[in-house]
């Protein structure tokens, strides 16, 4: 099959290769003049004027992420070098907090928690009966409990240094908002994923560099078209195939941002029977809401070390202190002195959100003295993943699918959710299973 994939982010740039791994010949097409959509490389100036390479957020990936290690093996990453692997830890800078021994799954956890530092032996027990309910459950629960409501009853210091930080590093919603099925999800495939499923895995290389950029490569030197720096404008469905712009393919897969395959599908041109079906799936693209994550990158000038006493700290986030975590880029990059700050289900102003950091930073990490870089708000970082959301379904019509994260699917937008829609969707253009008879 001839098909088109519009968007290079990490959705289209895994349904790209999966779709040459089944033998059809791609189109990628990217709006942007470079790939990596919401998890892309950008440039900006050290205190000193040199250029230094960062991210558009500081994104986590971890062990249980099997298809983006798949793929970034595929196209020539090699994740040992590439990513820096330690077991999870909610570590606060004052030692205190959850950290978990490599040890197989789920022994690491119960023995994580069991010797959590700064927690009572009462609020050990209480997470560890609890974690042990969610098991015996199977990790489901009613579609319409957020995660506050699941975890009812637990003390306040658990939700404040464990279950609010993980919910909001993986959703991006705050508990109260959060669906408790998908946080469920979430913990299940970590946790019970196998030995090192668990581990954080934080890039030593520009998020560009770990998967989209080698996609590109990979797809050219065989003979795959990209283009860049081109934006869709019209669809349109003539015969049994579909024009992009004029151009026709047999297939099209949208792994671009919710609004923009509303806009395609929303307006494209087809028969009148299929019209109805394309303008459902587009109103149920467009009713998605969606949260803002800010990455406050500081320095400290002069410094020649690393500033923390590993790659990423927890911070107890409180009113007027609103980060979440914190990330030493000179133990991940060797970029001395220079620190990211990821403040999840962001809303606000950012002149007031890089004051309100520093001042966390000197009173929580001694670091007086430290200069803001670059404030990055992505204002739709991701969709708002509530209770019992009806997400827009992958397929529109059979050899028109969408893989953006925001589709149906288990997971939140995370890395791993919107390769795995992607690589769906490639594989979804083979068609259905031959018949048994016929094997």
């Amino acid at each position: 099959m001839n098909v088109c994939i519009v968007g290079a982010g990490w959705a289209g740039c895994a349904a790209a290769v999966e779709a040459v791994l089944a033998g059809h010949a791609v189109t990628l097409i990217e709006a942007a003049r470079e790939p990596g959509g919401r998890a892309r490389t950008l440039a900006t100036r050290r205190t000193d004027g040199s250029t230094l390479l960062l991210d558009n957020g500081q994104h986590i990936l971890i062990g249980a992420y099997t298809e983006c290690l798949r793929l970034m093996r595929e196209v020539g990453v090699h994740p040992d070098t590439a990513l820096h692997r330690e077991p999870l830890a909610l570590v606060f800078p004052d030692r205190g907090g959850l950290t978990l021994p490599d040890l197989a799954a789920p022994l690491d956890a119960f023995v994580g928690i069991a010797r959590a530092r700064g927690w009572s032996p009462a609020e050990r027990m209480a997470l560890l009966v609890r974690a042990t309910r969610w098991a015996l459950m199977r990790f489901r629960c009613a579609p319409h409990k957020n995660v506050a409501q699941l975890c009812h009853g637990l003390p306040e210091r658990l939700m404040q240094e464990f279950i609010a930080p993980l919910c909001v590093s993986a959703l991006n919603t705050p508990p109260e908002q959060a669906s408790g099925q998908v946080f469920l999800t979430v913990l299940h495939d970590s946790l019970l994923g196998g030995r090192g499923g668990s581990n954080l895995l934080l890039p030593r290389l520009p998020l560009g560099a770990l998967l989209p950029e080698p996609t590109l490569r990979w797809l050219q030197a065989r003979g795959h078209a990209v283009r860049l720096g081109q934006r869709v404008q019209a669809l349109a469905r003539v015969g049994s195939r579909w024009l992009v712009d004029g151009e026709a393919f047999d297939a099209v897969l949208l792994a671009c941002p919710n609004t923009e395959a509303a806009r395609l599908v929303g307006g494209a041109e087809a028969a009148p029977s299929l019209l109805p079906r394309l303008q459902a799936w587009a109103q149920s693209a467009q009713t998605l809401a969606f949260g803002a994550i800010a990455t406050i990158y500081a320095e400290l000038p002069g410094a020649t070390a690393p500033l923390l006493p590993r790659a990423m700290l927890a911070l107890r986030a409180a009113p007027g202190q609103p980060a979440q975590f914190v990330f030493d880029c000179g133990r991940l990059r060797g970029h001395c002195g220079v620190l990211a700050f990821v403040v999840s289900a962001f809303a606000g102003e950012r002149e007031a959100l890089q004051e309100q950091v520093l001042r966390q930073a000197a009173q929580h990490l001694g670091l007086a003295g430290l200069e803001v870089l670059q404030t990055v708000v992505e204002k739709r970082a991701t969709f708002a993943c509530t209770p019992a959301l009806v997400r827009p379904a992958p397929a529109i019509t059979p050899d028109l699918l969408a893989c953006g994260d925001y589709v149906a699917g288990p997971y939140p937008a995370t890395l791993e959710g919107a390769v795995r829609l992607g690589v769906a969707a490639a594989r979804a253009l083979q068609g259905p299973e031959p018949d048994a008879a016929l094997r």
